[in-house]
């Protein structure tokens, strides 16, 4: 089905910059946050993990789907992602705890060069189908050197605490990047450019 004002996109995300990326397409949508536990499981790898999140996602977000539907509601298909980040030695970084939790990951990071990934899935069946287009795409973010004060200021200014790896690059932290090598709104929490280009091959877009 394609996107359209009488069939918008579901968003299944909280997230105010996916929803903020989604939005300057200037594609109708709806958001219908899901939840999901994101626990992560003794001896899984990030990619699995990863993996494991975005699937558990899009079947909340298509039950969530077929309840709108069986309210009258006449819906396009489901966008789920999640965003992760790996520090340089492997490590997942999710969402800093503490202050003191967000200090640890900026040091992590500190001079080095991490990853980031989304992975995003699209779906327009039931609630028991699998995705129709499932992809991970990845960003390469080096850090300059940081100085211990940077690190403080930056962990107790609170940005980066509902995000992954303890930062946002379109905030303060854009002082901290020296270079991106991939997407850059992969790392604000969507690759745009690949989700269109899904969304095209699926025949939601013109």
């Amino acid at each position: 089905m394609r996107i359209g004002p009488e069939s918008p996109l579901v968003l299944c995300s909280a997230s105010p910059r996916r929803r903020e990326l989604i939005a300057s397409l200037e594609i109708p949508f709806v958001v219908v946050p899901t939840e999901v536990d994101e626990t992560r499981r003794g001896g899984e790898t990030p990619s699995v993990y990863l993996e494991r999140i975005v699937s558990a996602k899009l079947a909340a977000g298509l039950e969530a789907r077929e309840l709108l539907i069986s309210r009258s509601r006449r819906l396009a298909g489901v966008l789920v992602a999640d965003t992760i980040v790996v520090a340089p030695d492997g490590a997942l970084l999710g969402k800093p705890t503490s202050d003191a939790d967000g200090r640890d990951m900026i040091a992590r990071l500190d001079g080095t060069t991490h990853e980031v990934r989304t992975r995003f899935a699209l779906a327009a069946g039931h609630p028991s189908a699998s995705a129709a287009f499932a992809q991970t795409i990845t960003t390469r973010v080096a850090f300059r050197p940081l100085t211990p004060g940077e690190i403080d200021s930056y962990a107790a200014c609170g940005e980066g605490k509902d995000k992954a790896g303890g930062y946002a690059v379109q905030g303060r932290a854009a002082a901290f990047v020296q270079g991106i090598e991939g997407s850059y709104t992969n790392v604000v929490g969507l690759p745009l450019c690949e989700v269109v280009v899904a969304m095209r091959g699926l025949g939601w877009l013109a």
